[in-house]
């Protein structure tokens, strides 16, 4: 897949766990997971902006482009 999900690295740049920014964010842990792993088809804007507001950062922190 061409775009990666960084969440992982974010989430443990900020000592954060998975369970606590599903919290913060009010999104299940099931989907949220779901997009840390890289198996989300999408992501709604107002979801990718509650994650930047709580965790701080810009969404190219999040996301990458990474030709196959």
């Amino acid at each position: 897949m061409a775009i990666v999900v960084k969440l992982d690295e974010v989430l443990h740049d900020r000592r954060m766990s998975l369970t606590e920014l599903a919290e913060k964010v009010d999104i299940t842990l099931a989907n949220l997971s779901i997009l840390k792993t890289g198996k989300a088809r999408a992501i709604r804007f107002s979801t990718l902006e509650a994650i930047c507001a709580t965790l701080a950062c810009q969404p190219g922190d999040l996301l990458a482009f990474e030709p196959d």
